[in-house]
């Protein structure tokens, strides 16, 4: 263990401790993410259980949903603060507990507020996770290494209905939830053995204000635009109040933060423009990704009449061709560059994305099932190496908020993107289309993400195989040179005009 810690970061080869590392934190990352596709296929059940209507029931999934939008802003933090390692541990543990009094909840009330507590704690696991990972590889090898995580992110969401499927026909829906507590107790056994306790200590004082701010725009955000989704319509005051709110307090956010010394959320990482595409590229990515998650499964159950088991065996293959994607991510990665891997990828997402325009009521099942394949790899090979990109881009101690950063961009661009596809398809239906013919229309509102999420990736084409550490500090340098210089002419324009 001792020779491994000292290989050097920006080295070729990864060691093996570096993949001890990702493989533990990829337990974080599969948990958090399958929880969330998971436990929604259970609700009808859950709701018959505990006498309760849909409309409260479904608050499972969106108290989840939005306690995980409150603690991301908070993430860079404490990992800064504390260490990735007793961050990522102290969530686990969280997640692990909450997911037990998730199972022994008796009462609806109950069992949305330990949701809500797992969500808090599911929040933290991702990015900390990333951060970990991201310190431990370096950047010369840190494709390799994220591809691991990126499994968990591609594939989770599409085994969760056909995983909560099989458990609601041969258990009850405690399970749902008792099946986090085995693999939560291994995961924390692992990490204390495994993860480096790293650096803490290096954060300011909390920024109060900041997180205030975040912690409350980010989720009333994301609520109002799933109610979107869910009314079919903005007109509706649950809708546009807590989106106008949600989008006010972070804009205020970002007209204050660069008052503090230590902002709770580093946005000046932004003008990094390299940072700035892989984040826009990843919110459409996101929204690409959960919005095939929405569309898929219903298309599935309204339009060929399947059970959910049936639906969730029939996207298998989505999930399939994620998982052989990410290894090649990896390589190609490692060989090009992930941010030309980034941009081809997202470039074949978008042409992949087209075909589905054109099925029917009753397409070959063959050919669906291609089509499932091909679009689940080329979003596979999307997601990983855009997002290594963009931590390839930024040192080694901005790394907590670049993870946090990256994880909004991606929740905020699934939750508008599912919410506008389910407005498209809402609209379709009422408008009198056929089911089929409306989730062709909506299909093509999805290709539409995909092809901005390309456009967004144009800004990676510059990040190749060859950045180490010391071009992250060259390329810092001249930003400040730049900046510094268009300050001053600034300063001379506004002397001049003055004079």
């Amino acid at each position: 263990m001792a020779d491994d810690a000292v290989s050097d970061p920006d080295s070729g080869k990864v060691p093996p401790h570096v993949w001890r590392i990702a493989c533990v934190v990829v337990f974080g990352a599969l948990m958090s993410t399958l929880d969330t596709s998971l436990v929604n296929i259970g609700l009808h059940t859950i709701g018959a259980d505990l006498h309760a209507g849909l409309g409260a029931v479904q608050w499972i999934a969106s108290g989840y949903l939005l306690a995980l939008a409150v603690s991301l802003p908070l993430c860079g933090w404490l990992v800064r603060r504390f260490g990735g390692a007793p961050v990522w541990i102290g969530a686990m543990i969280a997640f692990t507990i909450t997911s037990a009094l998730c199972a022994a909840a008796t009462t609806l009330p109950m069992l949305i507020a330990m949701r809500v507590l797992q969500g808090l704690a599911a929040g933290l696991l991702l990015p900390a996770g990333q951060a970990i990972i991201g310190a431990a590889a370096g950047p010369k090898r840190l494709g390799r290494v994220m591809s691991v995580i990126g499994i968990a992110v591609v594939v989770a969401p599409a085994i969760g209905p056909t995983l909560g499927g099989l458990l609601l026909r041969w258990s009850s829906w405690e399970w749902l939830f008792l099946i986090n507590v085995p693999l939560g107790i291994l995961a924390v056994i692992l990490g204390w053995r495994v993860i480096p306790r790293g650096d803490g200590g290096q954060a300011g004082s909390l920024d109060v204000r900041g997180l205030l701010l975040t912690a409350l725009g980010l989720p009333l955000l994301v609520y109002g635009v799933t109610e979107v989704g869910q009314k079919g319509s903005i007109a509706a005051v649950s809708a546009w109040l807590p989106t106008l709110i949600g989008a006010g307090l972070l804009s205020t956010y970002v007209a204050v933060a660069h008052r503090r010394t230590h902002p709770i959320l580093d946005l000046t990482m932004f003008r990094n423009r390299t940072f700035a595409a892989a984040s826009v590229a990843t919110a459409f990515n996101g929204a690409a990704l959960f919005g095939t998650m929405l569309v898929l499964p219903l298309y599935f159950q309204q339009v060929h009449h399947q059970s959910v088991v049936s639906t969730g065996l029939s996207l298998i293959l989505f999930g399939v061709g994620g998982m052989i994607a990410m290894p090649l991510a990896a390589r190609f990665s490692e060989r090009f560059g992930g941010g030309r891997v980034g941009f081809a990828a997202a470039v074949l997402a978008a042409v992949t994305s087209f075909p589905f325009i054109f099925l029917g009521d009753d397409p070959n099942m063959i050919l669906l099932q291609a089509l499932l394949l091909v679009r689940g790899f080329s979003i596979g090979l999307t997601a990983m190496p855009v997002i290594t990109a963009a931590y390839a881009t930024v040192r080694k101690n901005q790394l907590p908020d670049a993870a946090a950063l990256i994880n909004i961009a991606q929740r905020v661009g699934g939750s508008v993107g599912s919410a506008l596809l389910a407005v498209v398809l809402s609209r379709a239906v009422a408008n009198g289309l056929s089911s089929a013919d409306a989730f062709q229309h909506t299909y093509a509102w999805l290709a539409a993400t995909s092809v901005v999420a390309a456009v967004g990736a144009i800004g990676l084409l510059g990040i190749g195989p060859d950045i180490n550490e010391q071009t992250l500090v060259d390329i810092d340098k001249k930003d400040d040179e730049l900046r510094t210089a268009g300050d001053a002419y600034e300063e001379l324009s506004s002397t001049n005009a003055n004079d």
